[in-house]
């Protein structure tokens, strides 16, 4: 372990810099994020909470969640923006990480559940911090859907667990470093990806699969009831995909972690994100700016 020393100030740990957060989850910037998280939460569990008799349809229900969505996330950026919490270095790396996983995404999905689009999300939210992972993810996947033409009703949902995954990398432990580090991103990549075909089935399960079978919801049944038929629909029809997606991005994690974090924070800590410095605020004297061949005090 490498220790430096920066003048008179106390030693710094030169091997493990501190976390730069590429968007600053000021008050204002993290009420936003918590209401659109609130509104996601609304959106998927709705109908385990509904009341028979409703007539709430998916096709109506979808576009509203879209409009919630992407509101939310422009509130939160345009927040960001407004409190000095996101510039504009770390806009362009917004953009080039969500470039990167747009581009992987169709590469990598289609066989056996194949997800690499995770290991873009959880690595930038882990290394740029939690307001940035959570704008990071539902901008990857939409940016993906317009490439690919997934636009649909699917993907309001998509968007929110994507985001949903990079907010909760930026929230792990931050004083793990190294294999501990490592083995904490693969664990927690390999319940996302899990966590994420859950949350996609339930998205649509309603509608799915029709009345009148034992893997059908009923409004208004009792919520162990439903739960319990969820859970067999589940296995039943996306398990092997879903563990697919957790394996992959859990292996991917554990191949690309160390390197990719290592860049990601040598990036932010010469970037220095934030508002820019007022040259007209004083400045601290320091025994660099005395004159030269001058001694103070003579």
């Amino acid at each position: 372990m490498t220790w430096r020393s920066h003048g008179d100030g106390p030693p710094v740990n030169a091997a493990r810099p501190p976390r730069v957060d590429a968007l600053t989850l000021r008050p204002r910037t993290a009420t936003a994020l918590v209401l659109a998280s609130l509104a996601g939460l609304l959106a998927f569990g709705w109908p385990l909470l509904v009341d028979p008799g409703t007539g709430l349809e998916h096709g109506l229900d979808a576009p509203l969640v879209l409009a919630v969505v992407l509101t939310a996330v422009v509130v939160v950026l345009a927040v960001a923006l407004g409190e000095g919490g996101l510039d504009v270095k770390a806009v362009a790396m917004l953009g080039l990480l969500a470039a990167i996983g747009s581009v992987l995404r169709p590469l990598s999905a289609g066989t056996a559940g194949v997800e690499l689009v995770f290991v873009v999300v959880v690595l930038g939210g882990r290394a740029l911090g939690p307001g940035f992972g959570f704008a990071l993810g539902a901008t990857t996947i939409f940016s993906s859907a317009l490439l690919t033409g997934g636009v649909g009703p699917w993907l309001p949902f998509q968007m929110l667990g994507a985001a949903w995954i990079g907010l909760g990398a930026g929230l792990l432990p931050r004083g793990i470093r190294g294999r501990g580090e490592v083995a904490l991103l693969v664990a927690y990549g390999a319940a996302a990806g899990l966590a994420f075909g859950v949350a996609m089935n339930l998205s649509f399960w309603p509608f799915q699969v029709g009345p009148g079978t034992e893997l059908s919801y009923v409004a208004g049944d009792p919520l162990g009831t439903n739960l319990a038929r969820f859970a067999t629909f589940t296995a039943a029809t996306s398990l092997g995909w879903d563990v697919g997606r957790a394996v992959t991005t859990a292996v991917g994690l554990a191949v690309l972690s160390r390197p990719v974090l290592r860049g990601l924070r040598r990036v932010a800590t010469r970037a220095s994100f934030g508002p820019p410095v007022d040259a007209r605020s004083p400045r601290p004297s320091t025994p660099s700016s005395l004159p030269t061949g001058r001694v103070a005090g003579r």
